[in-house]
């Protein structure tokens, strides 16, 4: 995604990554305000103003800690470790609940929406365009779930008088008590969804279409959907919003090349779509994308030209308000048994933690600092708490 270019070092990512490496005559170069220079992968090439005109910074090697670690301290076993580090499941719940030891049933986004009252009209603050998520899911807060390019009503309601009686009828079952707190709660939830169905429905049918071309891809879908939130949110009485998307693809332990750079492409052209959108929104200073995933991969390929499961990896920052055109945190160093790399293979220990990256956002965003652990329960255990990128 992003490869180092200054004086040898490319020569030893090279060597490392092998019939993976990407070309340097095809990298697109950056250089950060230090004058380190880099380069981004040319899939990513709709990225590349972004970076140029400092609306997209890089934090480097974020991962997931339970505190500070050293390569001479780490041990596979060790207490301290996140919980099954190198499972997918696992980490991906860990990731979107910003706890790397333990269960919890809500995720670091829902704590801020928790932390952060911003809905006056009763539409939810956090909005999944991707599902359920339990990034988006707080203490006291649920988040809205849209499917886009469906209907936000019921499937088969239309203005017949019949389909009005059906729906009818089907809000006053809701309405009889229920046996169990279960059926009650589930009740409660689907009646609450219907409101905000037809709020939101209501309120997107009245506005203009944007201009900004999205690509017609999962991702763009999704974030095309959020713009169009975004342009009704003063209709939804919202005055702060978060979004959850999402993308798979990339557990790649084979033929990288192949099936990667689509994904990267389609990232790039997404996101780029979106900075787009809300510049055309008037927006642009307002809101922040970032990019989360639960680990990187290994810098050393296997036999299928493919990559394992490893655990820091970089992530994008997009926005108006950000310190772009710099990368944040501490660089690798990019070769095979470095003082970065935990297993000779190229599994980068994480220099910066999820509660790091995370809490630089959600100060931005208007958590107190007092609030701060309360969505990132173990930031106590590391002496910075901005990671630096944001502009607050």
């Amino acid at each position: 995604m992003i490869v180092p270019l200054g004086p040898g070092t490319y020569d030893a990512y090279a060597a490392a990554r092998g019939v993976l490496a990407v070309p340097s005559d095809s990298l697109l170069p950056v250089s950060t305000t230090a004058g380190q220079m880099y380069g981004l992968h040319p899939s990513l090439a709709s990225l590349l103003p972004l970076f140029q005109q400092r609306r997209m910074a890089v934090a480097a090697n974020v991962g997931m800690l339970v505190q500070p670690m050293s390569k001479a301290s780490y041990a596979p076993n060790a207490e301290q470790l996140p919980r099954n580090l190198f499972s997918h499941m696992d980490q991906a719940l860990a990731w979107q609940s910003a706890v790397a030891r333990g269960n919890i049933r809500t995720g670091w986004g829902g704590r801020i929406v928790d932390q952060v009252p911003t809905t006056s009209s009763g539409f939810p603050t956090a909005v999944s365009v991707a599902g359920n998520a339990l990034f988006a899911t707080g203490a006291t807060s649920e988040p809205a779930t849209i499917i886009p390019g469906l209907s936000s009503d019921l499937a088969g309601v239309d203005t017949s008088a019949g389909a009005t009686a059906r729906v009818s009828a089907f809000e006053q079952l809701l309405d009889l008590p229920g046996g169990t707190v279960l059926i009650q709660a589930a009740s409660a939830t689907t009646r609450e969804g219907l409101e905000h169905a037809r709020l939101l429905t209501s309120v997107l049918a009245g506005r203009a279409p944007l201009t900004t071309t999205f690509p017609s891809t999962d991702l763009g879908v999704q974030l095309q959907e959020v713009a169009k939130v975004i342009q009704v949110r003063q209709q939804l009485g919202a005055s702060r919003q978060i979004f959850f998307c999402s993308i798979g693809g990339f557990d790649t332990h084979v033929a990288q090349t192949v099936l990667q750079e689509p994904l990267l492409l389609q990232l790039a052209d997404a996101l780029a779509a979106f900075y787009r959108a809300t510049m055309e929104l008037g927006v642009d200073s307002q809101v922040t994308t970032f990019t989360a995933s639960e680990f990187g991969r290994t810098l050393q390929p296997t036999f299928g030209a493919g990559t394992d499961h490893a655990w820091g990896s970089h992530h994008f920052v997009i926005g108006g308000a950000v310190r772009g055109g710099d990368i944040y945190g501490q660089f690798p160093t990019v070769a095979l048994g470095g003082p970065d790399d935990i297993s000779g293979r190229g599994v980068w220990l994480p220099t910066s933690s999820l509660d790091q990256y995370g809490a630089t956002l959600a100060s931005w965003f208007g958590v107190p600092p007092v609030a701060l652990p309360i969505v990132f329960p173990n930031l106590s255990n590391f002496g910075m708490t901005s990671m630096g990128f944001m502009a607050v």
